[in-house]
């Protein structure tokens, strides 16, 4: 596993749990990836991964998630150096959160949801992002409800904390049902008033930078906008939507950076998110930017694509932005090694000339930290979004492409 580095002397430790089922196919290096994943959400809460167990099976133990043998090796290590958190790559069912609890008695049990759920929590700055986050808490809580509140009650510190309330009254769930219905009325203002603020930005064309977590979409945004989006080489550095309105040549567009998605993005999130992925769905094009220095970087592709499809009633044009060729790397193979080609043995070339040559023109390689190629990429958002313009503005088209009276004569050039 990746070792990521604290300075922290406080900063709580947590043991990590992750499966593969024969169902899924799993790779053990796919599952590896996946818990280095976890990893650095955990950081990006403010814990430290310290060790990791995994298991392989037909299919997920119901009552525990993974097996009982498994889970006492989990017990022993956790309280022979007094490790205060578990955390599951996986939801875990109330009744499987329930089980694990009275078996790792004193550990703090989280699953993938509750640790995402903590660091929307953390990152989230404005009323909307603030009481979207809290929506999607309180659904997360509602049907954990037994036994849940005297679990937060055992937690003093580090993750995982920053759930909304803690008292005695947060048992009663009409009081939670309450909140729910308060926050989903407060959710509606919100949306109506950046409904309006859509309305209110005409008919110019609408681009969404969209993709996996920290794949550099505000990087990107800063690069062909107004700097001053938070980009930081952390998950879900920024969850409110900004929207900038950039003009490429003659062409004015709204460019709107997104909330980036995740394998197993929660539900409660997806849902409570409207106003921010309303940004997605009333996009004319959306850059999907993709970090090809990643080695999952085609699950990534997948993870988006799905969300994206789960999101819209068509499809919408889609321009594939892979970021990061300045960080790609890759291992040649020597003409006598005669193992198989594995996926890290192709250059950047290799894999231009693979699956990737036919997604045809709508593709480009960049990199947004150094400004690579960054001109292509505006010419192919200016050829698409100059389409769009005409198609709504012809007789301004049509002023674009009349000969200049104040052009120089050939003689004079």
């Amino acid at each position: 596993m990746k070792q990521y580095h604290h300075t922290a002397k406080d900063i709580e430790q947590a043991v990590l749990v992750g499966i593969a089922t024969r169902q899924e196919n799993t790779s053990p290096a796919t599952l590896r990836e996946h818990l280095d994943e976890l990893a650095l959400l955990v950081e990006t809460a403010g814990a430290k991964a310290v060790k990791t167990f995994t298991q392989i099976l037909d299919r997920p133990v119901t009552s525990t998630l993974v097996g009982k043998g498994k889970l006492a090796e989990i017990q022993a290590h956790v309280e022979e150096h007094d490790i205060p958190l578990v955390i599951f790559d996986d939801e875990l069912t109330p009744t499987q959160l329930r089980n694990i609890e009275n078996i790792l008695k004193g550990r703090k049990i989280l699953d993938r949801t509750n640790l995402i759920l903590d660091i929307f929590a953390k990152r989230a700055r404005t009323a909307g992002a603030k009481a979207q986050v809290e929506l999607a808490q309180y659904q997360y809580l509602l049907p954990r409800l037994s036994g849940m509140w005297t679990h937060l009650e055992r937690q003093k510190g580090g993750i995982g904390l920053r759930g909304p309330g803690e008292t005695e009254i947060e048992t009663d769930r009409r009081v939670i049902r309450d909140k729910i219905t308060r926050l989903k009325e407060q959710l509606r203002k919100i949306d109506r008033q950046m409904t309006t603020q859509r309305a209110n930005r005409g008919k110019l064309t609408r681009v969404a930078i969209v993709g996996y977590t920290n794949a550099g979409k505000s990087t990107l945004m800063n690069l062909l906008a107004n700097p001053g989006v938070l980009a930081e080489d952390k998950l879900f550095a920024t969850l409110d939507t900004t929207v900038r309105k950039i003009i490429i040549r003659d062409v004015p567009i709204l460019l709107a950076d997104t909330v980036g998605f995740i394998r197993k993005l929660p539900h409660h999130l997806v849902k409570s998110f409207k106003s921010t992925l309303d940004e997605v769905r009333e996009a004319d094009l959306i850059l999907h930017l993709v970090d090809i220095s990643h080695p999952c970087f085609e699950e990534q592709i997948q993870v988006v694509n799905e969300t994206l499809a789960d999101l819209l009633d068509t499809p919408k044009p889609t321009l594939v932005v892979f970021n990061k060729i300045d960080a790609f790397t890759y291992i040649k193979k020597e003409e006598d090694d005669l193992t198989p080609v594995e996926r890290q043995n192709y250059s950047l070339a290799d894999l231009e000339q693979s699956w990737m040559s036919k997604q045809g023109p709508d593709r480009v390689f960049i990199s947004a930290t150094r400004g690579e190629n960054i001109r292509e990429l505006k010419e192919k958002i200016y050829t698409i979004a100059r389409e769009i313009h005409a198609s709504r503005f012809p007789f301004n088209d049509f002023l674009y492409n009349q000969p200049s009276t104040d052009a120089p004569s050939p003689a004079n050039e």
